[in-house]
């Protein structure tokens, strides 16, 4: 039994925990010294983590020791989540929102009501949302954005029945590519910055990391969209389904500087899905690669995607200068193919596309669990909005080095590439597998400042402990997304590097970014999200569509005020109203709500946890819960288990819904189903509700999941329908 208070704790805890005893008992004595006997728990939290005590280098369970015992009375009906990062306001001014702040908070909220960043941060997002056009006339100016054409104004909202998001920058002309790629006096970017930093995994794992300057890049760019022209037309379509290396990045941006739209494709798809993409977008080519390497395996690519597409490939080796592959007649090689581009006699040398704000840069997919994946069209303004939120709320800034394992198939790649470029990061690219050692020694060699993640990849470096003995400790900031992120992850997570933030997102495609964050202005707490992005409004919806009062403790779906630059405001194979729009309630009597299908809870001090999608809760005894909340109860049932789903499966009767828990064991232990089903339950009604009760635990070797990671409960669903409809016919 955890002991009831950190002053409890005594020398045999923390040597159970794995330290040496002259150790553990240095550390005893500090921890007491720190130590806050009465009020809020975060005090002696912060006063321990701000001293810098619990060291990387530390084994988990000590840290799981203090974190847990320390909040142990916490009691989350009536508090804030155990907070465990703190802002200074020293830190806080030095942030890129901060520093805006500084600025221009007395003039936009007058000198009386500006405080400092941290203070004034709830009343600066209020005005961001309520007076968006002042908010972007001058957070565009901290961006590397130079119009051809400047806009005659920030946002038009006279009547458009296809604009509820509004009219965003009218009349401007640019090219969001040679944004990227020119030199800027603020933010600081020149020729000889550095604009990307990468590795081969298995090739140069203890050399130097390679680098290309600004400079250097602007010229590999213009290369490419030089044979672009040879070979494609303005406004094509063109699909890249390949690894997120140096070589990606670069047709990304060629394609963009040409004037055509980059089609994204995720490298692990079948060749149908491939082929649904290239349909829906109406694909000219594609690039991709000969194959696929990572964690020590080749896979076939380039036979992947000429099952899937008629159009011309060009293919890429993975490995030296020419192809491992015997190509179509109408395809070319990454060599032939450059070489068509040098009948100009500047090769180097490229005038960019300018083209209208509204002019089509990328077609992205949804996931595409059921049916055609919707086709989501990112203008111009969507790569503005997704740098402008991470300059906010990732604080991304010159000088720093951003990895985040991805592709360019999924919404994140594009992402990170425009906060990067946008703002005078570094980009640091791993052309491997991220899940062993040789990447996390990347993050070390490289000097990776902001490290972006997904929960599954945190999961898998935890559990195999790959990242033991490396030096993380220059990363100020991580960054989570794509699933509900366990709290016991990020604990390890945060704890190599002394504790720096995890900041949470969570949006979509069809938002260019996320409408919930993390704020490094604000405190924050493992797994939630602590604001609303900038300029971004919602409200919760109870079950007859009506808002709750603002900052009450509540359980909802969002609803998403509809102004917001960057925002969809049409589909390529859908109707863009009746997916986002349609049925949604009308809010002060003014402006339909966006639909966006999460379901959230709101918590005493405003923070949030996203509960899933409204098609993942269930109904138990008359009850409403959701999947997350139920797994975050069992995943720390017993130390057996790697990761559970549940889900709620109506019985052929019409009773109420079963509770079925699926569950994928840690590799090397062993448990039944029974005694799960009993700790299960136990959990759930000591810390859920008593009246729940787990009917049937099933173990399985894993999840199915959609292609970006996440977990496919309705195929689970499904699959316990079919069972219990047979075992009710027999």
């Amino acid at each position: 039994m955890a002991p009831k208070s950190i002053t409890e704790l005594g020398v045999n805890d923390f040597v159970k925990a794995g330290l040496p005893p002259a150790e553990a008992n240095q550390l005893k004595e500090l921890v007491l010294s720190l130590s806050v006997s009465s009020g809020d728990p975060s005090d002696t939290w912060r006063r321990i983590v701000s001293r810098r005590i619990l060291k990387p280098s530390y084994p988990h369970p000590l840290h799981q020791l203090l974190y847990y015992t320390i909040y142990s009375n916490h009691h989350s009906s009536s508090s804030p989540p155990p907070l465990y990062w703190f802002p200074s306001i020293e830190h806080a001014k030095r942030t890129n929102l901060g520093r805006f702040m500084e600025v221009h908070g007395s003039e936009l909220l007058g000198a009386s009501s500006y405080k400092d960043p941290i203070t004034s941060f709830p009343l600066f997002h209020n005005f961001s949302v309520q007076h968006p056009e002042e908010y972007w006339s001058r957070v565009l100016k901290e961006l590397s954005i130079s119009f051809l054409q400047p806009p005659n104004r920030i946002l038009d909202t006279s009547f458009n029945p296809s604009k509820h998001g509004g009219t965003w920058l009218p009349a401007s002309v640019l090219n969001i590519a040679d944004c990227c790629l020119q030199p800027s006096s603020h933010p600081n970017k020149q020729d000889d910055s550095v604009a990307i930093v990468w590795r081969v995994e298995g090739f140069d794992d203890d050399s130097e990391v390679n680098r290309i300057t600004l400079k250097q890049l602007r010229q590999q760019v213009m290369l490419v969209a030089n044979a672009i022209d040879a070979n494609f037309s303005k406004g094509d379509a063109i699909a890249i389904d390949m690894q997120m290396t140096v070589s990606a990045v670069i047709i990304y941006l060629a394609i963009v500087l040409a004037g055509c739209a980059v089609v994204s494709i995720a490298d692990s798809f079948a060749p149908k899905e491939i082929a649904t993409r290239l349909r829906v977008s109406n694909a000219k080519g594609i690039f991709t690669q000969d194959f696929i390497s990572g964690g020590g395996k080749k896979i076939p690519l380039y036979s992947r995607v000429i099952e899937a597409a008629e159009c011309k490939v060009i293919v890429l080796p993975v490995i030296g200068d020419d192809v491992a592959v015997q190509l179509r007649e109408q395809d070319l090689s990454w060599k032939y193919f450059l070489s068509s581009g040098n009948q100009n006699s500047r090769s180097d040398d490229y005038s960019p596309v300018y083209q209208s704000i509204d002019a089509v840069t990328n077609i992205l997919f949804s996931s595409g669990t059921t049916g055609d994946p919707k086709a989501i069209p990112w203008t111009q303004l969507a790569p503005i909005r997704s740098a402008a939120d991470g300059w906010a709320s990732i604080d991304v800034q010159v000088g720093d080095v951003y990895s985040w394992p991805t592709n360019l198939g999924w919404v994140i790649g594009p992402t990170v590439l425009y906060h990067c470029f946008l703002t005078g990061a570094t980009l640091a690219l791993y052309h491997g597998s991220p899940q062993g050692r040789g990447f996390g020694k990347f993050v070390q060699d490289a000097g990776v400042t902001i490290l972006g993640t997904v929960p599954s990849l945190v999961k898998t470096w935890k559990s195999t402990r790959c990242m033991e003995g490396l030096d993380w400790t220059k990363i100020k900031l991580f960054c989570s997304s794509g699933e509900t992120s366990n709290v016991d992850d990020d604990l390890w997570l945060s704890s190599k590097s002394y504790y720096s933030p995890i900041i949470e997102l969570c949006g979509g495609t069809e938002l260019a970014s996320s409408y919930i964050t993390g704020s490094p202005l604000q405190p924050q707490a493992f797994g939630a999200f602590s604001t609303a992005s900038m300029t971004t409004g919602f409200v919760i919806l109870d079950e007859n569509g009506v808002p709750y009062p603002e900052n009450v403790p509540c359980v909802g779906e969002v609803g998403l005020f509809p102004l917001s630059l960057g925002a969809s405001d049409r589909l390529l194979n859908a109707d863009h109203d009746e997916v986002y729009f349609k049925g949604m309630p009308v809010y002060k009597g003014k402006q339909v709500l966006r639909r966006h299908g999460d379901i959230i809870k709101r918590m005493v001090g405003g923070y949030i946890i996203v509960q899933g999608r409204a098609d993942d809760t269930m109904n138990l005894g008359g009850i409403k819960t959701s999947s997350v909340e139920i797994e975050r109860v069992c995943d720390r049932a017993d130390e057996c288990i790697l990761e559970t789903a549940a889900v709620g499966v109506a019985t052929a009767n019409r009773g109420p819904e079963q509770l079925v828990i699926f569950v994928v064991l840690k590799k090397g232990y062993n448990s039944n189903a029974e005694t799960l089903r009993t700790k299960f339950s136990k959990a759930i009604q000591s810390n859920l509700n008593p009246l729940f009760k787990v009917s049937i635990v099933k173990i399985v070797p894993e999840f199915p999941r959609t292609s970006s990671n996440k977990i496919l409960r309705r195929v689970m669903r499904d699959q316990m329908k079919r069972e219990l409809s047979v075992q009710s016919r027999l």
